[in-house]
């Protein structure tokens, strides 16, 4: 099936009235030229991010785990095993209509972002393995992504047929480029990785804001679709869970308390700049209308939920100290993310 036939399908669904109830959520009417834009500043920043990315990671660490794989291997099922059940059974549950459990669906296959290495660091995780499950995961998204979507979406119908895997695919293809960039940097030139990292977060906050602009300008009017309850509720509980199973999950599996504090920060935090990017150019914006914006919401609330469990660890750590702070950095060393003895 080409792309003509799947917007054409997904089409056939809206104009039945599937989407909200009344047909209306699809509707959005945007200036050819606008809509380019947008386009082009989502892939700007999808770039420029993961060339940042990139330079945080250090090809010999990334060695150390992979030698190693239990703590990557963990993080990697609670990455792609979690979250997209948690997207789909949120969606069952809320009764979804299909582009809003399709929007919940890509949000959910979404690999680790790089907002989990600054979480990471905040929670007094293991810095390493963040950043390596970062990159592992967005390598894997390229497979496990379009199958776990493929095989989500039979639950829905009317989405059977209708995401274009294609155009996910690219997407994905396309953050491996800039990443393996931001790694060679790195490697080769690792006095520059400072100044690629400094000018990409300024060059990111710019197009942020001028996205955030242009976006609220045009859905300005039908932006209250968006913040809907069940919506709302879908960007609050996703997080959370992840945060809270990908823990549970690791202490389950016996790793550290540092490296399960990691893989619960990794498994929450999803790549939003990705899922931004495919939402607003793999799908036609008559058809995807103002839900290009649910990752943002999602944005806001993970990182409030990440930021109050930050807190709370601090916290407890002033009033408690942890015994794994009693110098056990040695044998963290020689294996790194084992669990306790």
């Amino acid at each position: 099936m080409n792309v003509t036939e799947v917007y054409k399908g997904i089409a056939h669904i809206y104009n039945e009235g599937n989407f909200s109830g009344n047909g209306s959520i699809g509707v959005l009417d945007i200036p050819p030229s606008l809509n380019k834009a947008i386009n082009i500043l989502t892939v700007v920043i999808l770039f420029i991010s993961m060339i940042s990315l990139g330079c945080t990671m250090e090809i010999s660490k990334i060695k150390t785990h992979l030698f190693k794989p239990k703590g990557v291997a963990i993080a990697l099922l609670a990455q792609f095993g979690i979250m997209p059940l948690t997207a789909f059974s949120l969606a069952k549950m809320l009764q979804m209509d299909p582009i809003k459990a399709v929007t919940v669906l890509i949000c959910g296959c979404c690999p680790g972002g790089s907002l989990s290495n600054i979480f990471s660091l905040a929670i007094k995780g293991d810095m390493n393995l963040s950043i390596v499950m970062t990159t592992c995961s967005c390598i894997a998204a390229l497979g496990l992504m379009p199958l776990l979507l493929y095989i989500y979406c039979q639950g829905f119908t009317g989405l059977e047929n209708a995401v274009p895997y294609f155009g996910i695919i690219s997407a994905l293809a396309f953050t491996l480029v800039p990443c393996a960039i931001g790694i060679a940097i790195n490697h080769y030139k690792p006095n520059y990785s400072s100044v690629v990292k400094k000018a990409g977060l300024s060059i990111l906050m710019v197009s942020g804001i001028i996205v955030f602009s242009l976006s609220g300008f045009v859905i300005k009017d039908v932006l209250w679709m968006v913040l809907t309850p069940d919506v709302v509720a879908v960007a609050a509980l996703m997080p959370l869970i992840g945060f809270m199973l990908g823990y549970v999950m690791s202490v389950m599996c016996r790793l550290s308390p540092k490296c399960s504090r990691t893989v619960s920060m990794e498994t929450g935090c999803q790549n939003i700049q990705l899922c931004v990017t495919i939402l607003k150019v793999a799908f036609p914006p008559q058809v995807i209308g103002p839900m290009f914006l649910f990752p943002l919401l999602y944005y806001t609330f993970q990182c409030t939920e990440a930021l109050l469990l930050t807190l709370g660890f601090r916290c407890y750590q002033a009033f408690k100290p942890p015994a794994e702070d009693v110098d056990v950095k040695q044998v963290e060393v020689k294996q790194p993310c084992l669990g306790p003895r």
